[in-house]
């Protein structure tokens, strides 16, 4: 019984020491490997950017990988709180772990200095700007962003202004006579046609020909209809 009980001790040891042989993954590197992820993904966001990793349960043990590669989960984003996946790609060591970070950026929002209607051109003076905390993506920053669009549909005095609130100004009214071009092997045919639907610069508008041909082409800064066969 005895020698039973030595050999069973001795079997654990050896247990324990051929786990402590494989070397553990250092928590702190895939710390700085998260960070530096998230830092580099939000370098264009606007205003300071804070970063926060949560530290990483003591009991989750990892073989050391020579390999270590930061992501971001399907349907993720970098902004409040998020997560961040981190996985060995080495072949021998294939792992994923799931660390939980916060995103925090302050910043210099966009907000209307009054009440503003529906289908308004952003001047200048319209635009005033409050200090506070980006929790989405889309908010306005710069009045760059802002100055000469036009809002989709009426705002109140202070409201922060988004990208999905203002579209460019038409560059032809549906009626509107316009100018077709057709670009054909070097030449270009002029002729005028009625735009059947607004558009801006750079989008698709119909028109319908002197014949009732119904055509679509591309706006151009000119208000001109560029029409390529």
């Amino acid at each position: 019984m005895k020698i039973f009980l030595q050999w069973t001790l001795l079997g654990t040891l050896l247990s324990a020491m051929s786990a402590w042989a494989v070397p553990q993954q250092s928590h702190a590197e895939i710390y700085k490997t998260i960070t530096a992820f998230v830092q580099e993904q939000t370098l264009t966001l606007p205003g300071k950017v804070t970063i926060t990793v949560d530290e990483i349960d003591r009991r989750i043990s990892l073989p050391s990988c020579p390999a270590l590669e930061a992501f971001l989960p399907a349907g993720g984003r970098l902004m409040g709180n998020s997560t961040v996946g981190i996985r060995c790609t080495s072949d021998m060591k294939q792992w994923t772990l799931f660390v939980p970070v916060q995103i925090k950026v302050s910043a210099s929002l966009l907000i209307a200095n009054s009440p503003l209607q529906q289908g308004h051109l952003l001047l200048a003076e319209d635009i005033g700007n409050q200090k506070s905390e980006l929790m989405q993506t889309g908010i306005l920053t710069d009045p760059l962003q802002a100055i000469g669009k036009v809002l989709k549909y009426s705002v109140r005095a202070g409201q922060v202004l988004k990208q999905d609130m203002l579209r460019a100004p038409y560059a032809v009214k549906q009626g509107q006579t316009v100018r077709i071009q057709v670009e054909k092997q070097g030449f270009k045919v002029y002729a005028d046609g009625q735009a059947l639907n607004n558009a801006a610069e750079g989008q698709t508008v119909k028109v319908k020909t002197s014949s009732s041909q119904v055509v679509s082409g591309i706006v151009q800064p000119d208000g001109a209809v560029n029409i390529r066969p």
